[in-house]
Formats: structure tokens, sequence, C-alpha cells
């Protein structure tokens, strides 16, 4: 006989239903409510000295945080900081402080640069916008107490046989060391006005003319009264007098007829510079000098018209060489103990228009991008794609201009095609993904209901490149005084006041560094 088999209560109750499996992101299929993606938590940042009691809680995200703040991760949402000379000087990210930016118009590419201009100018770095040519940083510089410099017809221009700090750091310096300043500037000026002439012929000046104008400006500056400066005008007069010192590089033998055919050619191109449409700009004193004490300087140089290439092309060659100047000047007198060290940002923007106008600008920027680490400045130059250097006159220029991005220490990229992104890739190093994420950027916007403005889907996003290194995508979020100060579309606002830098207030930023040493 079989035991009698007993149940429990447990085992008396009725089965439960079964409970349906939910997926986290929501059933596969039509009507399912499959998501791709799960919304990540909101991140917030705070010091340890803040939030001392969620510590433990904390990670780390890998994101770079030397240097100027410039947005947040676009995947983790933290917080990416860099620039240039950050990168090099105290991070040691980078070999060569520089930076080349791509990018399709409207998206975002002069407003990141101008974020970084106003955090490296809280640090003591002097920003030097050289050729502001729309202008895009003359209100962000005023706002900063720093120097704007007008350069035009009618407005303000640039006697370019002036050393100008150059001269005057010399005579401060004396004795040797003020000599090879003084040596350095004579070498600059003489290329300046060789820069004026070749602009005008469209061709580079011959060798035994530059021996010509070299004697003749060594000539001018002895016989100039001390606490004046010698002009163009004062140049040509040289020629046409014909001193001992110059007729002697010239070969003459005495004979006044080899004499004026050796120099006519350059006379006659000199005369067309003050004749022509450079005279009013560079034959008389220089209206303002960049002052070596101020915060930050730009040469605005946006009142000459587009269609006016040589005059562009000899403004912004004079207010570099001026620029530069002023830069070795500062590093002069450092050296001599005569003032503190400073360092330089300098910004040329829509690099196409300079690189378009001479071959000379090529030259100066090719040799600015190899020496920057010794001038002690970091530089940013940017364009929209690389088809601007494809648009130059010679092959030798096309190779220098495409060595920019080459020798670029970041290379950021805004919107651009998928095919430039292809060819950016041969150059930097670009990885299948990135192509595909720069290029979903250069999409337009949508179409707007009500008419109300929609912004492009890349703006404000920017892919960081440094050598072999996975990029970093970063959104920028800009803030309302940035906006006003920094308005490319200002002549499209209607019936709005006029921005007064002066009545803009620019945070100190300076107390920033106090929380993170870095920068």
């Amino acid at each position: 006989m079989s035991p009698k088999k007993t149940t429990s209560a447990k085992d008396r109750q009725p089965p439960r239903p079964r409970q349906p499996f939910i997926p986290p992101r929501g059933y596969p299929g039509p009507g399912g409510g499959q998501v791709a993606n799960i919304d990540p938590p909101t991140m917030w940042r705070a010091t340890t000295v803040q939030a001392c009691g969620l510590w433990p809680f904390a990670a780390g995200s890998g994101a770079p945080m030397s240097g100027v703040p410039l947005g947040q991760h676009l995947f983790t949402g933290a917080t990416v900081c860099g620039d240039p000379l950050s990168w090099f000087t105290r991070s040691h990210y980078i070999s060569n402080p520089s930076l080349f930016m791509l990018g399709m118009p409207g998206l975002g590419k002069s407003t990141l640069i101008n974020r970084m201009l106003i955090g490296l100018a809280a640090t003591g770095v002097v920003p030097l916008v050289l050729g502001d040519l729309k202008p895009d940083y003359a209100d962000t510089v005023r706002a900063l107490g720093g120097q704007v410099i007008s350069i035009g017809r009618g407005v303000g221009g640039i006697n370019v046989l002036d050393p100008g700090a150059m001269g005057a750091a010399a005579q401060r310096i004396g004795g040797e060391g003020g000599r090879v300043l003084m040596a350095e500037t004579h070498g600059r000026v003489l290329n300046m006005v060789a820069a004026l002439v070749t602009i005008v012929r469209d061709r580079p000046v011959d060798d035994h003319e530059q021996s010509v104008l070299s004697a003749a400006l060594h000539h001018l500056r002895e016989r100039t009264p001390p606490g004046r400066q010698p002009l163009l005008p004062d140049l040509v007069k040289i020629l046409a007098e014909g001193p001992d010192r110059v007729r002697a590089v010239t070969l003459d033998r005495g004979d006044e007829t080899r004499y004026r055919d050796a120099v006519d050619p350059l006379h006659r191109s000199l005369l067309g510079v003050l004749d022509g449409p450079l005279g009013d700009t560079f034959a008389a004193e220089t209206s303002t000098r960049i002052n070596l004490d101020s915060p930050a300087v730009c040469v605005d140089i946006s009142r000459i018209g587009e269609a006016d290439t040589q005059l562009t092309a000899a403004a912004m060659l004079a207010t570099w060489s001026d620029g530069l100047g002023t830069v070795a000047a500062s590093h002069a007198l450092a050296d001599a103990g005569l003032r503190p060290r400073r360092w330089f940002f300098t910004v040329l923007d829509e690099l196409w228009r300079p690189l378009r106008a001479a071959s000379g600008i090529v030259d100066r920027i090719d040799a600015l991008t190899r020496l920057n680490r010794s001038l002690g400045l970091a530089d940013a130059k940017i364009t929209h794609t690389l088809k601007d250097a494809e648009a130059l006159g010679t092959d030798a220029d096309r190779v220098k201009a495409r060595g920019f991005v080459e020798r670029a220490g970041m290379v950021v990229c805004a919107g651009l095609p998928r095919q430039e992104m292809e060819d950016l890739g041969q150059v930097v190093g670009l990885s299948q993904r990135e192509i595909e994420l720069v290029s979903s950027w250069s999409s337009p916007p949508g179409w707007a209901a009500h008419g109300a403005r929609e912004e492009p889907p890349g703006r404000g996003r920017f892919l960081i490149k440094v050598g072999g290194r996975p990029g970093i995508p970063i959104q920028v979020a800009i803030t309302d005084t940035e906006r006003r100060l920094h308005d490319t579309n200002k002549r499209w606002a209607e019936n709005e006041p006029p921005v007064d830098p002066a009545t803009e207030y620019i945070p100190d930023l300076s107390k920033l560094a106090e929380v993170d040493g870095s920068w």
C-alpha cells in the first residue's frame, strides 16, 4: 500500500500567468516601438570640493581638459577643452602650436576660434588678428580692452618704411643686440617694399633690383633726421638723385645711361605704387602703431572691397609684416630683461582670400607655419575646403598651401561634403566612421514651418583630430555675449540697435584657472 500523497498550500495555488518579456528597447517589428538608442542620463560636473560626497561614484571620461573650454563631447557629454597653445606648451599633445580648420560657411568656424581668442586672452596670451576681412573679431577685441586698427582708403594707412616696434626695441636694447635687431628690421622693410613692387608688376623683382632697394634704404635711413620716419616718396627721390652708394651696386661705372637703365624699371614700379591703387594707403605715415602692451590687437581691413585684390594683398602683407615684427620686438625685449615674456595667438580667417591675392602671402604663411615654435606664437587658419589651395596660380604655391594642413598640430573639421572628407582623410587620416559623421553635418536645414529660422544640423559641431588619435566630436553652445559680439549675419538683422562692445561684459575667465590649474 503506497503512502498517501500530501500537498502543501503552495502546491494547491493556481499557476501564475506567464509575464511577457519586454526588451529594454521595445519590441522589434512594425508597431513594436523599438528605439535605436537610449538617451544617456544627464551628467553633472563639479569639483571634489563642491561634490566631495559623490566622489566615490565619479568616473573619468577621457576627454582632454587642458586649454580653453570649447564644448561638450558629442557622445559622452563630457567637457572638452583645448587650443593649440595650451596643447603645445602645457599638455604636449601636439608638436606644433598651430590649428587648421575647414568647414562649409555658416557652421560656426569663426565662432569657435572667437571662443579660443577670449579664453587665451584671460590667461595673458595676446590675440593678434592681422587682417580681419569681414570683420569678425573687432567687437570682441574691443570688449577685451584691446586695440583695433582700421586700414583702408581714407581710413588709415601703413608706412612700410617705418621700422615700427622692432626699430624702437633696437634703440632701447642698444649694443650688439640692438644692432642685430636693426639689421633684421632692415630686412623686413626691404621684403615689404619688394612685395609691393611684386603686387604692382604681378611678377617678382629682379635680383639686382633687390640690391638697389637695399642700398637706397640704407642711404635713406642714414640721411633721415631722428624722430622722423622715411616715406615711399623719399625712396623714389633717392633713386632719382642716384647717390654714390646706390650707383655702386648698379655697376654704372660713371655712365649715367647705364645707371638709368638699371634703376628705371624699379623707379617706374615705385611710381606705380604711389600713383596707383596703393598710394593712399602706403605713401603716408602709419596712422596707428601696434601697442606692445595691448591685451589684444585686431587690424580691420574690412573696408577694402572684395574686388580690390591688389590692395587686399598689400594690406595683408603689410599687417603681417608689422604684426610679426611686433612679436619679434616683444621677445627681443624679454630676452634683454626689459619686459616680461608674452605669448601670442594669431588668427587668419578666410584663408582663401589672401592666398589668391598674391603669391607673396603664400610664402609668408608658409614661413610662419614652419617657424611659429621659435617665434613664440600659436596660429589658427580657417578656410572652407582643401580645394581653396587648388585655385592658386602656380604648382609651387599649391604644394605650399597643402602643407599647411599637413604641418598643423590640430585639424578641426566642421561640416564638409563626403568627397571633401575623403580627400582630407588622405592627409590627416580619418576613419570611415569619422568621415560619415562629419559628412552628415553638411546637410542643409529642414523646411521650417511658418518661416521660422531653423539652424543647419551641423552648426556648432566639430571634429578635432590630432595625429593618428581618434577624433573628438564636440558640440559648442555659445553664450549670449558671444552671440552679440560675434554675429556674422548682423547685416541681415531688421531694426536692431548696433552692438556697443564697450558695454558688453566678458566674464573674467582667469578665475576659472583657479579651479583647474592646467589653463
